[in-house]
């Protein structure tokens, strides 16, 4: 496996890639015999290929297509050592707030600029590995006006940016092995938009922690403690510990279903599960995120996306010995109100090297 000794650096997947127009996030489960596990791990060896096929037809999209694996499928698949923090996504249950945890073996985050791109790419996947695998989400998700979501408020302003974000976003040194990955949440949220458009613009601005048409963060003075952006804040040894997200609408008007569909790549999944701690729990316990009286998870899963030199080596390296026979998905037991340690243990948050271009 890459990223030992003395081999060159790992090249991550595009984790790193700009924000698209449009985007499809398809979530599978593998069937459990070893030929659709053989089938799904094929894939990803292929998958640079297939999406060279596709971005040849109009390169100016921007297409890129990161492929990431779940606790579950990841022994059947790989074998071998696992990354240090990939585990089921751990239910949360507080009062009337959960955060439900949802199956899902493999993680095709697809974007380009326009759909149709996206379309055609998830199209050719599931041509390739639809006979091994069980779809149990697909969203596709665009881009709204101003960069808004659908509750009316610019979302993604904080996001880190150049080298900020490779420290926030990629593995490095703390898991020598998985150099170049990175862990990945999804959720998806339905908002109640009728109770949401009811309240005022200044109710709204203090739920979220923002102005809703200038962006601008309110001061500590009016910002109440349990405001989005100040329960999703993670300082550890006087710094702050960010995720890369990039979050997009989702709906069907005609079915009254308006959503957010939540994806944040991490250095350590801790992280990500500590602002879902502070937000379902409250900070302290009780104090939660009112925007959660709003919305609600319908979905919930973690995997890890390996790094591009990952994948590429997949075709040297000899498949599991061993049948494919996923362990049952068993999440962790949600953490207590009472336990609430947001010591991380994730280290520096310098490092990384160059992206793999579009996969």
């Amino acid at each position: 496996m890459p990223g030992s000794g003395g081999d060159p650096a790992p090249v991550p997947q595009p984790v790193l890639a700009p924000l698209t127009r449009a985007a499809i996030f398809l979530v599978v489960c593998i069937k459990p015999d070893q030929d659709s596990y053989a089938a799904v791990r094929s894939l990803c060896a292929d998958l640079p290929a297939i999406y060279r096929a596709v971005d040849f037809r109009r390169p100016e999209d921007g297409l890129s297509c990161i492929v990431a694996l779940g606790s579950g499928a990841w022994d059947g698949l790989f074998g071998g050592p696992r990354p240090a923090e990939l585990h089921p996504f751990r239910e949360i249950r507080s009062g009337e707030r959960h955060a439900v945890s949802t199956p899902g073996d493999a993680l095709f985050h697809i974007r380009a600029k326009n759909m149709d791109m996206c379309f055609e790419l998830a199209t050719q996947i599931m041509e390739r590995i639809g006979g091994a695998v069980s779809a149990v989400d697909e969203t596709q998700g665009f881009r709204f006006f101003e960069e808004r979501d659908l509750l009316g408020f610019v979302d993604g302003t904080e996001n880190p940016r150049g080298e900020a974000a490779r420290g926030a976003a990629l593995v490095a040194g703390e898991d020598a092995r998985f150099a170049g990955g990175s862990y990945v949440i999804v959720q998806k949220y339905l908002h109640d938009m009728g109770r949401w458009n009811a309240l005022s613009t200044e109710e709204q601005e203090r739920i979220i922690g923002r102005t809703k048409l200038s962006d601008i963060e309110l001061s500590d003075a009016v910002k109440p403690s349990s405001a989005h952006n100040a329960l999703t804040t993670i300082v550890e040894g006087g710094k702050e510990v960010q995720i890369l997200r990039d979050n997009m609408p989702f709906g069907r008007p005609g079915h009254g279903e308006f959503g957010t569909y939540f994806i944040g790549y991490s250095r350590s999944s801790r992280a990500t599960e500590q602002m879902l701690e502070n937000m379902f729990i409250g900070r302290p316990p009780g104090n939660y995120d009112r925007l959660l009286d709003f919305s609600r998870a319908v979905t919930g899963s973690l995997f890890f996306a390996p790094s591009a030199t990952f994948l590429d080596d997949l075709g040297q390296d000899a498949p599991p010995a061993t049948p494919a026979s996923p362990p049952p998905a068993e999440p962790d037991p949600s953490p207590s109100p009472g336990a609430h340690d947001e010591s991380l243990g994730i280290g520096s948050l310098k490092g990384g090297a160059t992206d793999a271009p579009g996969v």
